[in-house]
């Protein structure tokens, strides 16, 4: 027999929706990853689901242990600011590595830098 067992049902069903929403939310991330045409666009899905599909998977963790050991498991929060913190920050690095060398290359699919505004005509 395992611990999880002894989980009552109205925590069980929660637990459940909580993980099945987060694998439901990666794996959403990781079609978008495979789906999508340009390196722009997949840095989008991925970043964004993943993220969310995380936040829930480990909501559920919390939940799942805090019932399990009859005392608050916060130990999932530190883990959720981590994600939370570092994958925007990778994605705009990835983004303006990327960026950069397409303009260094003079790819046409970029924009280039921000042009000078006219002067207005008078």
């Amino acid at each position: 027999m395992t611990a999880s067992a002894d989980i009552p049902l109205w925590a069980a069903l929660p637990v459940a929706l909580l993980v099945l929403a987060g694998a439901a939310l990666g794996l959403v991330g990781s079609i978008g990853l495979l789906r999508l045409r340009s390196f722009y666009e997949r840095l989008h899905a991925p970043t964004l689901a993943t993220t969310l599909g995380i936040g829930a998977i480990l909501a559920g963790s919390m939940l799942f242990f805090t019932v399990l050991q009859t005392r608050p498991v916060l130990h999932e929060v530190l883990i959720a600011a981590v994600v939370v913190v570092t994958t925007p920050v990778t994605l705009m690095l990835l983004a303006r590595a990327a960026l950069q060398r397409d303009r260094a290359e003079g790819s046409t699919q970029v924009p280039g830098a921000a042009a000078p505004e006219a002067p207005p005509r008078e």
